[in-house]
């Protein structure tokens, strides 16, 4: 009978100690500059019930994307497919208590059911960071300087990445100019935000279904191609002003044809884009002014973004970004020369814990000394201690730099000024 073999479930990935490596550089990177303007670490439950995404979410997202349950109780619930809502329900819970503005963020697994493909799975790690309790457009700017600083600290720069901004309320004013019911609206912000996936005799009947005329889809292409009417809003005005004074302005261009898809947002939207255009939004985001209402809580404004850990990954390799990182956290291998000097090996070993050091001990004494030292060659484990009969006799180690081949012999206390 043949073995059965298992495969990761559709969209889902292993984590090998290398790709943890990354994994764990990568979400070291978000921590490091979410803390640095002052956001706090939360984190929310993996299921939720399926409402909670239906309140405001969008109907694409929650009948088509969401991975739902029914409980033994015959409730409906969702794998969580994004974190705003969640965040969104605690802030309702304890809005009395929590000083505002409220900054957090949160980092852990998200679920969509999407085809997968490059740049997109169906499980994925996300970073949610955002400010609630400020309606001014230099809270937009904050966040929007947080994703520039991020994208800075892990080796992108301006000539490879763009975060593009719009204004939701702004392009209403623009729609309403052509006749555009506003009942229509939202239809038609979510054709725009799908425009790019589409053929344009596609995106064109789309629109004509939606009830638009011709001469209506005409315009609003003009207005899509119009990169000079950011002005006409104070809010864009200020923001770019605030970004400018924060340094970031390289990073950040004006854009109409970002809307971002989900029903929640009420006014500024952005999205990071590489400029070659090949990935989909390496982060998108934007304001938010209702939805803690909308699940019962006060009229809170906020605003914030989400990245995606899978399509950061994808950029990082198309602009050779990626770094070379360590995935193997031993410092020193002790090596066991004989059964019969192990334990004296494990001494060894246990002192060098003791000062902080990450120590192995290889643990069959019946190895031979080169099996061990290819183990450690082939983990990249810089140095190796060797402790046989003459070590033994002298009190001391032999330290091997398996980088240069060099070794020396020195006394136990002397390997960690070596080393470290």
């Amino acid at each position: 009978m043949s073995k059965l073999k298992f495969q990761p479930v559709k969209g889902t990935r292993d984590f090998y100690p290398e790709d943890m490596a990354f994994r764990n550089w990568l979400f070291g990177k978000m921590r490091e500059v979410s803390k640095k303007f002052g956001y706090q670490e939360y984190e929310g439950p993996i299921l939720e019930p399926l409402e909670l995404y239906a309140a405001k979410s969008g109907e694409e997202l929650v009948k088509k994307q969401t991975f739902v349950l029914t409980d033994r109780g015959g409730r409906k619930l969702a794998l969580r497919p994004e974190m705003t809502p969640t965040l969104a329900r605690m802030v309702a819970q304890r809005e009395a208590e929590l000083p505002k503005p409220i900054r957090w963020f949160s980092i852990g697994p998200r679920f969509r059911y999407e085809q997968p493909q490059k740049g997109r799975l169906r499980e994925f790690y996300q970073w949610d960071i955002d400010i609630l309790g400020s309606e001014a457009p230099e809270a937009d700017a904050e966040i929007i300087a947080v994703a520039c600083e991020f994208l800075k600290s892990i080796g992108l720069i301006s000539k490879e990445v763009k975060i593009k901004v719009n204004d939701r309320s702004l392009m209403e004013q623009k729609l309403s100019l052509i006749e555009v019911p506003k009942g229509k609206i939202q239809e038609v912000f979510k054709a725009v935000d799908k425009k790019e996936k589409m053929a344009e005799e596609e995106w064109d009947k789309w629109l004509k279904e939606i009830g638009l005329t011709s001469l209506q889809v005409k315009d609003l292409k003009g207005i899509l191609k119009d990169r000079d009417f950011s002005r006409e809003s104070e809010k864009l005005t200020r923001i770019f002003s605030t970004l400018s004074d924060l340094g970031v302005s390289d990073f950040v261009e004006f854009d109409p044809n970002v809307v971002r898809g989900l029903d929640y947002y009420t006014g500024i939207v952005f999205e990071a884009r590489d400029v070659k255009s090949k990935f989909r939004a390496i982060l998108g985001g934007g304001r938010y002014d209702n939805l803690v209402e909308v699940v019962g809580g006060p009229k809170i404004a906020g605003t914030g973004f989400a990245a995606g850990d899978v399509v950061i990954e994808e950029v990082l390799k198309e602009y050779k970004k990626t770094p070379k990182i360590s995935f193997c956290p031993t410092r020193v291998l002790v090596t066991v020369f004989t059964e019969g000097f192990f334990r004296k090996s494990l001494e060894v070993a246990t002192l060098l814990r003791r000062s902080n050091i990450e120590t192995e001990l290889y643990p069959d004494p019946a190895s031979q000394l080169d099996k061990q030292l290819k183990y450690a060659s082939q983990k990249e484990i810089p140095y190796v201690v060797i402790l046989g009969p003459e070590e033994a006799e002298s009190g001391k180690v032999t330290l091997k730099n398996m980088a240069t081949g060099k070794q020396k012999t020195i006394s136990i206390n002397e390997v960690g000024r070596v080393i470290l």
